[in-house]
């Protein structure tokens, strides 16, 4: 009898958009879920006018007029796209899918509708707390030490 290979996958937790100066940016959490060594791969896109258009991808073809203004980062449990000069013609529901390679599970795709009216700014400093845990245990940590220091006295 064939064994059936355990799914593995990333699953998506959330998906945010922000506007950092003139550029969007849209931030796709997910959660590992996979002892697979394979690369994950990923694609971010807009629908708008009923249309599926390919802003930046490792798993389709990214279409021309993105290219020059989309690039990807990926740090720990993110996939940030970083769009240059966005505009209300850029306006959309933009989607991220990951997958990794020789996955068998379903791909994991989440949307977010963006109007450049309705965005906030990006905070400068949410990457820094994000993935410096060590940062916020040390903040709620300071009135338990300044009341250790005061029983002291």
């Amino acid at each position: 009898l064939p064994v059936l290979q355990a799914a593995h996958c990333q699953v998506i937790k959330d998906l945010s958009a922000c506007l950092l100066g003139q550029n969007l940016r849209v931030d796709c959490h997910y959660e590992n879920k996979t002892s697979n060594p394979n690369p994950l791969r990923y694609e971010f896109s807009i629908t708008k006018d009923n249309r599926k258009h390919v802003i930046h991808s490792t798993i389709g073809v990214s279409e021309n007029i993105y290219r020059s203004r989309a690039n990807v980062t990926m740090h720990r449990n993110l996939v940030c796209l970083h769009l240059q000069s966005f505009t209300t013609s850029d306006e959309g529901v933009y989607m991220c899918e990951l997958r990794t390679t020789n996955d068998y599970a379903s791909n994991q795709i989440r949307n977010i509708t963006v109007i450049k009216d309705k965005l906030e700014k990006c905070a400068g400093f949410s990457l820094l707390i994000q993935n410096t845990s060590w940062l916020l245990l040390l903040l709620l940590s300071l009135p338990l030490l300044q009341a250790v220091d005061f029983v002291s006295l």
